[in-house]
């Protein structure tokens, strides 16, 4: 029998309590949360009391997973896709695409789960929906977020927030990561939006290359040398090139699709996880649902303005390795610089024009090359020798070998991105509630960047170290070229001011 986590009960508990009150209810958590293992423990409870449940996902292999989770909580289920006769059991796992041709056949079930329920407001699912106007519904993802930019409020009544992945990586449920990206977008002006993302057909063109702001090969065998990895292509095609270049290299390589022969599928994403490959190069296939074994890196080709596309693609590889190893993404497009670092803290609601992710800019290191985010305040013209950002730790006097061995800064040479300083304990310097970041500054250098992190007025800094006892504040003296004058501090900011001081 499969054991929840406490994150898991607690989602679990947080879900009943929504249904005391609403019918369609949406639950989120990030990649590798366990959200299969989530729902198919409300689906035992429910089935325990009598309930007919059926859980649907679009992808065969998806069904897979979702059979063997039930298994694995002793769930008898039958199974509604080709190849399956329906049985008698009250679970079923089926596809939506079989169930919308049957649904004059099957009866409504009590209870309906949707996995990957971000495409819950699509023709194919509403429609079954629809039909089913009198079960509950419970939907599961981990971006609650459609492309083409709709909400969901039109497919759930609320939503349920389970835990976030900077807490699960801190809590040791995901893997830690190292980022690595170029230190400016491609550019794609060039590329039409359609549908809410880039078109897909001039997207190819502009990226299907062996370089493209960086050499894909050189960067997997510096800094994954020979653990497995997936890159994620535009198309078909570019993923059979991108696979050719590697093997090309003497790298184990094959690349996957949904039009591939099921069976020939299966043993080809298998063999990610044995050994027979160590890269696997993907066309939405991996991006979304399907599970994969577990990866060491992610190598993103495919540049998205799909937050949700994004970071299904980067979770993929934030799973907890067997040698116990972080997490490598090496971004070659620049997707990071459109939709910030995978675990920067996110606002999502049912409705889509209250949905605002955050995405930081970033500033690199002329020394170091190490990348940061622009809400520290500190200039892409200075240096780590005469004005290092906030935790710039890579190279020092005193580690001459570790500087001499960073890489030329040539254009395509993929730069690592820090979200957070050295000090801060992984709090965002720019996010989240004051108190506790500020608790762990204890320089008058640190509580300065959390100020300009916050965008606060100037005279902040002294007026934080002066109610610190730390001396005599010193007088403000702005950097070349001086700062335009600052606004008067928000009224938010100043309640965390007077919250922090005060309490």
């Amino acid at each position: 029998m499969i054991a929840l986590r406490p994150y898991q009960t607690e989602l679990v508990t947080k879900i009943r309590a929504k249904f005391a009150t609403h019918r369609r209810v949406l639950a989120v958590a990030p990649t590798g949360a366990g959200k299969t293992v989530t729902f198919a423990y409300i689906t035992q409870s429910a089935a325990a009391k009598g309930n007919r449940v059926f859980v649907v996902a679009h992808r065969a292999e998806i069904i897979e997973q979702i059979s063997g989770a039930l298994a694995g909580m002793g769930v008898r289920h039958g199974r509604i896709q080709p190849g399956h006769s329906m049985t008698a059991d009250p679970v079923q796992v089926g596809m939506i695409q079989t169930i919308a041709r049957r649904l004059d056949r099957i009866a409504p079930p009590d209870l309906l789960v949707v996995d990957e329920a971000h495409h819950g407001v699509a023709g194919t699912w509403q429609t079954v929906c629809e039909a089913w106007s009198s079960a509950r519904i419970l939907g599961v993802t981990a971006t609650p977020q459609r492309l083409d930019g709709k909400g969901l409020g039109g497919a759930f009544d609320a939503m349920v927030i389970g835990p976030n992945m900077h807490d699960l990586i801190n809590a040791g449920f995901l893997a830690r990561y190292r980022y690595l990206a170029p230190p400016e977008r491609i550019d794609l002006s060039g590329v039409k939006t359609r549908m809410g993302d880039y078109s897909i057909d001039e997207l190819a063109a502009a990226v299907d290359k062996s370089i493209i702001t960086g050499d894909a090969i050189q960067h997997y065998q510096q800094h994954l040398t020979g653990r497995p990895a997936v890159a994620f292509c535009v198309t078909v095609q570019h993923a059979e090139h991108v696979a050719e270049q590697f093997r090309a290299a003497g790298i184990r390589a094959a690349s996957v699709d949904g039009a591939m022969e099921r069976t020939r599928r299966r043993a080809v994403i298998a063999g990610i996880g044995d050994g027979t490959y160590q890269v696997l190069t993907s066309c939405e296939l991996i991006s979304e649902g399907v599970d994969i074994p577990v990866v060491a890196g992610a190598i993103l080709l495919r540049p998205t303005q799909s937050l949700g596309m994004y970071l299904q693609q980067v979770g993929r590889a934030l799973r907890l390795k067997p040698d116990g190893g972080d997490a490598v993404i090496l971004d070659h497009v620049g997707n990071v610089h459109r939709h910030g670092m995978p675990d920067a803290p996110r606002e999502w609601s049912l409705d889509a024009k209250k949905r605002k992710p955050s995405a930081a800019g970033t500033t690199t290191c002329e020394e170091c090359y190490r990348v940061f985010p622009s809400s520290l305040g500190w200039k892409a013209e200075q240096t780590c020798q005469n004005g290092a950002p906030p935790g710039c730790v890579l190279h020092t006097p005193e580690k001459p070998a570790e500087r001499a061995a960073m890489p030329e800064q040539v254009e395509g040479t993929l730069t690592e991105i820090s979200n957070v300083t050295e000090w801060s304990n992984g709090l965002d310097l720019a996010l989240g509630p004051l108190g506790p970041v500020l608790k762990l500054a204890k320089t008058r250098e640190q509580v300065e960047a959390i100020r300009k992190a916050r965008k606060y007025h100037p005279r902040w800094t002294h007026h934080i170290m002066a109610q610190r006892g730390l001396g005599a504040p010193v007088p403000f003296a702005p950097t070349s070229p001086p700062p335009p004058p600052s606004p008067a501090p928000r009224p938010a900011a100043r309640r965390e001011i007077e919250e922090v001081l005060f309490s």
